[in-house]
């Protein structure tokens, strides 16, 4: 494909990425009026964010492992249509059950979006001419993550459109992806006998789900030190156990154990890991300390946001194409991770008082380093596997991402409360104020607050902070440090199509029995059948 193919084919995964991301951001400055609206609890609070975030993160892999098996293109319309059937359901709801119902059905779909789009790319684009795509798809996130929390702020400040639009908005963009899909993106399926491991996909999915639940729901809806706490990590870890025997002897697995025993994947996972930790777990709070610590409105802690998005986007494309150019890409790497971990260590110091410039120079740094590590260790995975497994080694790297920052999120979400709570009591004690029931957990609403309040609890956010950016750096420290011992490999020249083809004719030629390439739904015979086949990638 040249560049003028590549890029209409990736327009329809464009409009799918950006659904996705904009699936979990939307609703952030919303859902205080959606759970108002609906009568419902600060248990459902936490359901309606937590639901779509674990049907995400638990389907990753499944949804990477059916890309290896079959047509991705249809793979991807399936999960656009879920997550147009589920933003339609959540639009309509009437009951807080339906909605978290809902969401976990966009869960779904934007769990196929986030796996299945990275790996088309890599079944499209050769290694070598990945870096400055994947650039634009770093342009996407950012937009997304911007964009999202400030168009849900104005649906719900609009009279006329209100809380449900912040799912119907969603709606048109999954159409036209599902269009441009159709009619930009022809895939050859590459044929071959299925045994699907349902038993190992029920496994890995309940013991992803019960740590998740216990990460998300521990501190809120019961205490660390509960019950709860000792039962779902224990049967999480036992599911999690069971399921790697099952994967070991089952003859098509989810997800194949011996793909780590390339060292590659395992060290771009475990780095992916702690770049999920120092990244989600540090920036997920920062729209809070805009509001409460600075005292910004919604939509301009949104926009206070842009220095690090721009870092993020300056970097992954420039990054990006300068790979493509020279053909390195260890150096972007560990770039990448000095660069997060000086951002985050800045990020530390920030208080109440930090004056914006300041906090913009630190963001951009952080954003800058992200830019550069994110994409590129999912590049450097899929330049290091058999085209069979592509699939399977981008969407592990983007689950153990996710969990990574669910995990992180969860855990610091509850230093953080801590935090706040003893500032809160050691700042009203200096003023000689008595406590109220020792709050500090609730989030307070600064525009009912006291004026002799406000500048404490502004405190008190400042340095809790601060602080979650002091515990976040660590895991950038170690995500750098595995990176060291990533060996650069040269970047192969074809596509992870023309090499999964390629492969399978190898395989095949002792029997006599060709490739079978079946059409891609759209009319089309693939990229042309068997000269494809019997071509030998240069650079293998």
């Amino acid at each position: 494909m040249n560049d003028k193919q590549i890029l209409q084919a990736m327009s329809g995964l464009m409009a799918g990425m950006f659904v996705a991301i904009l699936a979990g951001t939307v609703v952030a400055n919303a859902l205080p009026r959606i759970i108002a609206d609906l009568g419902a609890s600060q248990s459902s609070y936490t359901w309606v964010v937590t639901a779509e975030l674990l049907a995400m993160t638990a389907t990753v892999p499944l949804w990477g492992k059916l890309s290896d098996l079959y047509n991705q293109k249809m793979l991807l319309q399936l999960s656009l249509s879920l997550f147009i059937v589920g933003s339609l359901v959540a639009g309509f709801s009437h009951d807080v059950g339906l909605l978290i119902f809902s969401r976990v059905v966009q869960g779904i779909g934007a769990g196929g979006l986030t796996a299945l789009a990275q790996v088309v790319m890599a079944a499209i684009i050769p290694p070598r001419r990945l870096g400055k795509y994947a650039g634009i798809f770093g342009a996407v996130f950012a937009v997304g993550t911007v964009a999202g929390p400030l168009i849900g702020g104005v649906m719900v400040d609009t009279s006329w459109l209100g809380w449900r639009w912040c799912f119907f908005i969603g709606v048109p963009f999954a159409l036209l992806g599902i269009i441009l899909l159709q009619r930009t993106l022809k895939l050859p399926t590459v044929r071959r006998e299925v045994t699907i491991d349902y038993l190992g996909a029920f496994l890995i999915v309940a013991g992803v789900c019960a740590l998740l639940i216990w990460t998300s729901l521990a501190g809120n809806s019961f205490d660390w030190a509960s019950w709860q706490t000792a039962a779902l990590p224990l049967t999480g870890a036992a599911l999690l156990v069971a399921a790697v025997f099952v994967e070991a002897r089952a003859k098509d697995p989810v997800i194949p154990l011996s793909i780590f025993r390339n060292r590659t994947v395992t060290l771009t996972t475990v780095a992916s890991l702690f770049v999920g930790v120092a990244m989600f777990a540090g920036t997920v709070f920062l729209s809070q300390y805009f509001q409460i610590a600075l005292g910004k409105s919604p939509t301009v802690a949104g926009l206070m946001s842009l220095p690090m998005i721009g870092g993020l986007l300056v970097s992954s494309t420039v990054a990006g194409q300068l790979i493509s150019r020279t053909g390195k890409w260890k150096g972007y790497l560990v770039a990448g991770g000095i660069t997060m971990t000086a951002g985050l260590a800045m990020l530390s110091t920030i208080g109440a008082d930090t004056h914006f410039g300041l906090l913009s120079l630190y963001m951009a740094i952080l954003g800058i380093g992200v830019g550069m590590l994110m994409q590129n260790l999912v590049l450097a995975a899929q330049n290091d596997v058999p085209a069979q497994d592509l699939g399977t080694a981008t969407s592990v790297l983007s689950f153990f991402r996710s969990l990574g920052g669910t995990v992180g999120v969860s855990v610091l979400g509850a230093i953080l409360a801590n935090r706040v709570a003893s500032e809160m009591t050691k700042g009203l004690g200096d003023a000689g104020i008595a406590p109220e029931g020792g709050g500090g957990h609730a989030v307070p609403d600064m525009t009912q607050l006291p004026d002799a309040l406000r500048p404490i609890v502004e405190n008190a956010y400042g340095v809790a902070t601060g602080d979650l950016f002091l515990i976040s750096a660590p895991f950038a420290v170690v995500a750098l440090i595995v990176v060291l011992f990533i060996k650069e490999k040269p970047l192969k020249t074809t596509s992870g199509m023309e090499r999964r083809l390629a492969e399978q004719a190898e395989a095949e030629a002792g029997s006599g029995t060709g490739v079978d390439l079946a059409k891609d739904g759209s009319g089309d015979e693939g990229t042309g059948g068997a000269p494809v086949a019997d071509k030998e990638p240069a650079g293998r």
